[in-house]
């Protein structure tokens, strides 16, 4: 492994322009990882990493690197480019397994962080380490949101998540699980107990609906829960999965781990959501692709699709008399998720777009002073890498925020020192 990747680190051009880094929504510095490795000091590098991203050794692992830093290497255009990916992980894996943190000086001063995904995780680390009391709400069991109930273990080792936690807890971050803030605890019990603000990254945990008729059937499931704990389900030996994205092929892969026999994706289009990188181990393994097909019908057998044709400018539509059924022992629906309203809709003041999102501004600040958010309740469901960007923005949105206050957790009052510093 170790001269694998050193090998791979010899191949980097080490480019003025570095096209690698420029690709990478995080904008990792990708040859100066590199170079430092080479010049072997590994830790400096992974502190280099750590410091970009707080999530670097989960990002080298679940990242659209072939869209990303990869696809952007210049030696790409000619053959192989360097897999930045490969070096990251042999790097992060290195020096999380070595850290560890400088004795804090706290500031007494209390930040509520509601839900443990990518954003969430991001945050309680950033201030974590500026000294903030940090309590993290949880839904679930573990930590880890989309990463540890959306990911299959295959891809992204749930050990990982569990050394995050140790380190979360090494810097006197506070973790309550089974805790749905919304219920039983509401935002407001939260500034009443002298939170000065709260982060909002519960992720989006509602299936999208096809709106066809059988979709209450008993041997119908949704992705999201499926890949919640896939060991729960029953699924027989022949599998049908409608949608294309990374969820699909988690679940198809998935599936085929679990026992299934026979496992089809069904496409609306040709052209695939997912990763070619997650396509191509889906159809090393056995998964079987059909496009240009929509679901008329879920029934006790299966699904009834029919076939769609392209009027040459991008417009499918349904081929009349093409329905047929698609044999299956379970139909597992994969076409992303959406919001869950129920914290919003129990906490006034925030506004929400069309989609259910929260509205924010470009550092996450929400329409209700205090409270912030970022993630997937913000954008949609998108990436990890671009969840951990956006955050770090927040995090220094938050801190920014909380320096504003008075010593009663008020807004400062301006002095006119204050407004010609300002003006300046």
């Amino acid at each position: 492994m170790a001269y694998h990747v050193l090998d791979e680190a010899k191949r980097c051009l080490n480019c003025k322009k570095p096209l690698c880094r420029e690709g990478c929504p995080i904008n990792t510095p990708i040859p100066d990882m590199i170079h430092t490795l080479l010049e072997g000091n590994i830790d400096a590098a992974g502190k280099m990493l750590f410091e970009n991203n707080p999530l670097s050794l989960i990002c080298s692992q679940v990242c659209n690197h072939e869209n990303q830093c990869e696809g952007h290497c210049v030696l790409n255009r000619k053959g192989a480019p360097v897999h930045a990916s490969v070096i990251e992980h042999y790097i992060s894996t290195y020096y999380f397994n070595r850290l560890k943190f400088d004795k804090i000086e706290k500031n007494g001063k209390k930040v509520a962080i509601i839900g443990s995904g990518p954003a969430g995780i991001a945050i309680a680390l950033i201030l974590g380490q500026r000294g903030y009391d940090i309590t993290i709400f949880e839904g679930k069991e573990q930590i880890g949101g989309v990463l540890r109930y959306g990911i299959p273990e295959f891809r992204l080792p749930k050990s990982d998540l569990d050394r995050y936690k140790e380190k979360l807890l090494s810097i006197g971050v506070k973790i309550r699980p089974n805790t749905m803030v919304g219920s039983s605890i509401t935002i407001d019990d939260l500034f009443r107990d002298g939170y000065l603000a709260v982060f909002i990254g519960i992720g989006v945990w509602r299936p999208n609906t096809l709106h066809i008729k059988g979709e209450s059937l008993g041997n119908v499931h949704y992705a999201i829960n499926y890949l919640t704990n896939p060991d729960v389900y029953n699924l027989g030996e022949r599998i049908n999965i409608i949608g294309a994205g990374n969820s699909a092929m988690d679940v198809a892969r998935t599936a085929l781990r679990h026992g299934a026999r026979e496992v089809t994706v069904y496409s609306r289009h040709d052209f695939f959501a997912a990763s070619e990188h997650e396509i191509n181990y889906a159809k090393l393994e056995g998964v079987t692709f059909k496009v240009h097909v929509e679901p008329v019908e879920l029934v006790d057998e299966g699904c009834i699709f029919a076939d769609l044709e392209c009027d040459g400018h991008g417009t499918l539509t349904r081929i009349p008399g093409t329905e047929r059924l698609e044999p299956a022992d379970s139909t597992i629906i994969a076409i992303s998720q959406g919001a869950d309203n129920a914290l919003v809709a129990r906490t006034g003041g925030l506004n929400v777009t069309d989609r259910g999102l929260l509205v924010t501004n470009s550092f996450g600040g929400t329409t209700r002073s205090g409270i912030f958010a970022s993630g997937d309740v913000v954008s949609g469901a998108k990436t990890v890498v671009e969840a951990v960007r956006y955050s770090k923005l927040v995090a220094d949105a938050i801190d920014e925020y909380i320096q504003s206050l008075d010593e009663n957790g008020n807004p400062k009052k301006l002095t006119e020192e204050d407004l010609l510093n300002e003006a300046e």
